[in-house]
């Protein structure tokens, strides 16, 4: 097993375990761009097989069924390691990533800058479909990735809980509304996912000491719990991969997140 693949994966790290049958390189671009070039031996999928939706609640942690049919369409084991890559600055890589280890799948690996970075640097690519070989994984749900309405509406008072949410400011603060109610979860500070992300470096995330100031600055620190969430947990994916690439040990995701929260009419909201 690929034991030493980071969690937060450089392109030079992923072209030196191209022919690794331990890892397994999972692509989140759109179909156009995995049909026109892909990193090689990249398997595709669609974001819609690792989300599900109970309109007008999106982004849901899929049922069992459904997630075992993604670990199948991957080839998913437990002894691999899986890099995901996208080409919208991680949202959808994390995502999966985020939800494989809701899964009970650790070994995991976000390529930093995904296909931004992969392609600016001239690196290796095909564009040849590429599927998976048979996989054999057992689901086992580990729910501490997870946090829902019941988990946050217990933890609105709690020093220990903090919660970041990762939307724009104009959604933060309602001014732009995508359920019945705007705002933001009470208590929650606004960290907007863009803001990880180093615009000048292929959409890599900034720097380890850029993203711990940013955070010290919202008064987050690694002994919080915390609780990342967005509009459906696409964009905040991002941010909890940033999060335990830290060294953050209690980071959970909202599926669902303000889908869920802002169509709750019994769920407190500040503006």
């Amino acid at each position: 097993m690929a034991t030493d693949i980071p969690l937060l994966l450089e392109t030079d790290q992923l072209e030196q375990n191209l022919d690794n049958d331990d890892v397994i390189i999972v692509d989140l671009c759109k179909n156009e761009q995995y049909q026109a070039a892909h990193i090689p031996g990249a398997i595709h999928i669609e974001y819609p097989q690792v989300i599900s939706a109970r309109p007008p609640v999106m982004g849901l942690l899929p049922e069992a069924t459904q997630l075992n049919a993604l670990a199948a369409s991957i080839g998913l084991q437990q002894n691999k390691q899986v890099v995901a890559y996208d080409d919208e600055g991680g949202g959808k890589a994390a995502r999966l990533l985020w939800t494989l280890h809701a899964m009970g799948h650790s070994h995991t690996s976000l390529l930093n800058g995904g296909l931004h970075a992969w392609s600016a640097e001239n690196r290796p690519m095909e564009n040849k479909n590429n599927t998976a070989a048979a996989g054999s994984f057992d689901l086992d749900l580990s729910t501490h990735v997870v946090a829902d309405r019941e988990f946050i509406l217990n933890n609105l008072n709690s020093d220990a809980v903090k919660l970041l949410d990762a939307r724009s400011a104009q959604e933060f603060s309602g001014e732009k509304k995508f359920a019945e109610r705007g705002g933001h979860i009470p208590g929650a500070v606004n960290i907007d996912w863009l803001l990880l992300m180093d615009q000048a470096n292929n959409l890599r995330l900034k720097t380890d000491v850029d993203l711990h100031s940013l955070l010290q600055h919202y008064n987050i620190h690694s002994e919080h719990e915390v609780v990342v969430y967005c509009q459906t947990h696409h964009r905040s994916a991002l941010s909890y991969i940033a999060l335990k690439h830290l060294g953050f040990n209690h980071v959970r995701g909202y599926p669902g997140s303000w889908s869920d929260w802002g169509n709750s009419a019994d769920t407190p909201v500040e503006s």
